[in-house]
């Protein structure tokens, strides 16, 4: 494992203040592991205001925009899992290609898209 990729369920469960994302969040970052938060999940939690919780995780976290050519790799995950959700598939393509472990809420769809090109990497639900 390389890091850790965030969906948009981990996003929202650091907004709620859940204490399980909180302490693997800061259990990585203690311990130097990269953080990544894909922009499309950003995207999807962001709901404006203040959000604090939200704004005080991502000062820990790179995110991370979609190219071109990740783009077409999230395409043919969603064309070989059969999983229609554009940002999980930019989750599960970021972790694969970062070989990092991914904390979400959407466990079952996140396996399923890395499952469909590789073994999936290690998964944290919260």
């Amino acid at each position: 494992m390389s890091g850790l990729t965030y969906d948009t369920g981990a996003l929202i469960a650091a907004e709620r203040d859940n204490r399980l994302m909180w302490a693997l969040h800061l259990a990585a970052l203690g311990r130097g592991v990269k953080v990544t938060v894909p922009a499309g999940a950003l995207g999807e939690a962001w709901r404006g205001g203040p959000q604090a919780g939200l704004s005080m995780l991502l000062k820990g976290c790179v995110v991370e925009a979609l190219t071109e050519p990740q783009a077409r790799e999230v395409g043919v995950l969603i064309g070989r899992s059969g999983v229609a959700d554009t940002v999980d598939a930019a989750v599960a393509e970021g972790a694969l290609r970062r070989r990092d472990a991914v904390v979400t809420s959407n466990r079952a769809d996140i396996e399923r898209l890395m499952a469909s090109v590789a073994p999936p990497m290690p998964i944290h639900e919260v």
